[in-house]
């Protein structure tokens, strides 16, 4: 079984920034790619950014690219979301995912663990 909690959600304004983790545990987890997605009031989640096990090879979503940078540190298993310059359409609830691959996956299907979420609420 593995475990991903994940933090450092908030409230922020327009153009600020926020920094999100998510650290993984359980006799499972190991070589994992990762990821992060979101899901509005009344949407579906969807996919933002997500992580190969090595960190060689990362994918954004078009709304956030340029923006938000994934990144991951194997030594504390520990995957992070930095997001700057965020928009009031980034509010959402963030979730990390996980999955038993060392490659990075686009699509909720691909994931075998999921985190809680943390809010993210972005006000102009």
């Amino acid at each position: 079984q593995v475990q991903l909690v994940e933090s450092g959600g908030g409230a922020v304004q327009a153009g600020g920034s926020l920094r999100l983790s998510c650290a993984a545990s359980g006799r499972t987890f190991g070589r994992n790619a990762m990821g992060w997605f979101r899901q509005a009031p009344g949407k579906e989640r969807e996919f933002v950014a997500t992580i190969s096990w090595s960190g060689g090879i990362t994918h954004y979503a078009d709304s956030v690219k340029g923006r938000f940078t994934i990144s991951k540190d194997n030594a504390k298993n520990t995957v992070y979301l930095q997001m700057n310059s965020l928009r009031t359409e980034d509010t959402a609830v963030y979730y990390c995912a996980a999955r038993f691959s060392t490659l990075a996956a686009l699509t909720r299907g691909e994931y075998d663990y999921w985190g809680q979420g943390t809010q993210v609420t972005v006000s102009s």
